[in-house]
């Protein structure tokens, strides 16, 4: 089983996967204790996440109802983070872009929770620029993510 964790900060912030076979840590309390050989060849979706979450939460049903919920906040989620950054609002920036780094890491959208962790690197060091020059990258690799959740994991009512 593997859970989403934080890469060590190398000033390059992203997710990788640990495993969990000999913690028995709930996905919260986990830190790797190594990085993944590379954090950035990460899967768009890595299919094991909602099904360890499932498992989790012993109810692959609520996996599921939380993967739905996911792909339709998206353009709410995205306009809140291009809204604050681009009102150079840094703490509300933060809260949105974490709220995407966690909630796609949980969904097993692993390259857009590690584009997220480049722009959670961005707006603590106040690269404001830097961070809104990402924001057409997290558009695009956004709804990539959402189509592939919604397409391949047939998350529509059943």
């Amino acid at each position: 089983m593997s859970l989403p964790s934080v890469c060590p900060d190398d000033g390059n912030a992203s997710i990788g996967l640990a495993s969990t076979a000999s913690t028995g840590l709930p996905a919260q309390d986990l830190i790797a204790s190594a990085p993944p050989a590379s954090c950035a060849t990460a899967p768009l979706v890595d299919p094991a996440a909602l099904q360890d979450l499932g498992a989790q939460l012993d109810s692959p049903a609520v996996a599921k109802g939380f993967a739905r919920d996911y792909t339709k906040m998206w353009d709410q989620r995205y306009r809140s983070l291009a809204s604050a950054l681009e009102r150079r609002d840094l703490a509300g920036s933060m809260d949105a872009v974490l709220s995407l780094k966690t909630s796609s890491a949980m969904v097993g959208g692993l390259r857009l929770a590690q584009l997220a962790g480049e722009l959670e690197a961005a707006i603590r060091a106040g690269d404001v620029d830097h961070a809104l020059s990402l924001l057409c990258d997290v558009a695009e690799r956004g709804g990539e993510t959402v189509d592939e959740l919604q397409f391949s994991y047939v998350l529509w009512e059943s």
